[in-house]
């Protein structure tokens, strides 16, 4: 891998913690009746991140003694926050604690700034501070300062779920016990970006396109949030879902990454099948917090696949 990783790497995320630490969770929690069952009850979590600024999330908490090992869908880069993602079976709330956060500009945490999709990875890259996404990684680490303070946790298994934000979140707090991550946007952004014009790393090329003078500044500014430079402070178990041999981020590509994580990787490339990645993932999390004997809570339509 050659090496362009900031001299200052290690300081720029040093003041964000700090920044990030002398703002209040100050959490406040509401019941949410309508959207609990009768194996988990729902809340809606509003918590304080830099800004200061306010986010959301949905909690859910299994019925019955605890602890419960814990599932946080970390930020994503689209508009609408949900529960649990779409297509996973509501069953999986009886057997985990989730939490989905809405970062800043997110719908529920959209006021004052409500962010563009696309255009959500770009906002205010023209300077470090103005950096929309330095804001978006201070709100996911907050989603883990909260986790913490839930007596019903278990943290010896907390896993964080997502995108290129799971792994963000397992090399910057150390609460991450498992990271499943699909990598989408910041892993080698402008040279991925420019092999590609599928969102959303086109809206990097948007940009260049109307800025191409500032090419150099932003590849900069990304270079602190670039994965690779982040692999070796990631020590939790991993599962890197990466694309089909010959796709943007297969497994090859992915290398720099996976290479120099410090802790067990395991990569599976795509299948091109969301039933079999899902099949696959929901097993490996299973066999992970619960052993190889325990059966993955998956949808009922992949029971008949």
């Amino acid at each position: 891998m050659s090496d362009n990783r900031p001299l200052d790497f290690g300081q720029f995320w040093y003041s964000l913690g700090k920044e990030l630490s002398e703002v209040p969770i100050a959490a406040e929690t509401e019941t949410l009746t309508m959207r609990s069952t009768d194996f988990a009850d729902l809340y809606g979590i509003h918590i304080s991140s830099i800004g200061p600024y306010a986010i959301y999330g949905y909690l859910s908490i299994p019925k019955g003694d605890g602890p419960f090992p814990v599932i946080y869908y970390v930020p994503k880069n689209a508009s609408v926050l949900e529960i649990i993602p779409q297509g996973t079976s509501n069953q999986i709330r009886s057997r985990y604690i989730t939490f989905s956060l809405a970062c800043r500009g997110m719908r529920t945490a959209d006021s004052p700034y409500a962010a563009m999709y696309p255009g959500q990875l770009t906002e205010g890259i023209e300077s470090f501070s103005s950096y929309l996404y330095r804001g978006v990684v201070a709100d996911t680490l907050r989603g883990l300062d909260f986790l913490l303070t839930c007596p019903s946790i278990d943290k010896s298994s907390i896993v964080a779920w997502g995108n290129d934000n799971a792994l963000l979140a397992g090399a910057l707090h150390g609460a991450v016990t498992h990271i499943v991550s699909t990598p989408s946007f910041l892993y080698d952004t402008i040279n991925q970006a420019s092999r590609t014009s599928s969102y959303p790393l086109e809206e990097f090329n948007d940009y260049l396109r109307h800025n191409p003078e500032r090419k150099g500044q932003i590849s900069e500014i990304l270079s602190y949030y670039d994965l690779r430079f982040h692999s070796s402070a990631i020590t939790a178990e991993s599962l890197i879902m990466a694309d089909y041999d010959g796709g943007l981020f297969d497994k090859k590509t992915l290398r720099n990454l996976t290479e120099n994580m410090n802790g067990a990787v395991t990569v599976h490339p795509s299948e091109r099948s969301s039933y079999k990645d899902g099949m696959f993932c929901e097993k490996w999390i299973t066999d992970k917090l619960f052993g190889k004997d325990a059966t993955p809570i998956v949808p009922n339509h992949w029971k008949l696949e």
